[in-house]
């Protein structure tokens, strides 16, 4: 692993960690008191939208650097949550229902979003990344 590599590893983790934080914080209070625990795909699709849209700009802007287009690279993106959200949100309606507590779901979720994310700006969405001055 490269300098660079190991360092955009640092940073993105750092960002997700907010983004979770944002994911977790919105999940939790949609889920547990709002929705009372009936909708876990509206809870989770929500906190979900919230954390993405905080997790691009950070992660654009510092850990990837990219002054590509913005609304090529949220296309891309959004093509990549396309199929994780409903997939996502499928499986973990199916684990809740089955007596799997939400909140785990959650996390699980959360923790499969990460990795799956950072590969896919790293490798398609900022790949082709034209260096900010």
């Amino acid at each position: 692993m490269t300098k660079k590599s190991f360092w955009q590893a640092v940073k993105y983790t750092l960002f997700s960690a907010s983004a979770g934080l944002i994911q977790t914080g919105s999940f939790v209070l949609l889920y547990n008191v709002i929705c009372a625990e009936k909708w876990y795909s509206f809870c989770y699709i929500v906190s979900l939208a919230l954390s993405v849209l905080w997790n691009f700009t950070l992660n654009r802007k510092f850990t990837f650097q990219s002054a590509n287009n913005v609304p090529v690279a949220m296309v891309k993106v959004a093509c990549f949550y396309l199929v994780f959200t409903p997939l996502s949100a499928w499986v973990g309606q199916i684990a809740e229902t089955a007596g799997w507590n939400g909140n785990l779901v959650q996390i699980l979720t959360m923790l499969a979003n990460f990795v799956l994310e950072f590969l896919y700006f790293k490798f398609f969405v900022f790949r082709d990344k034209k260096e900010q001055n």
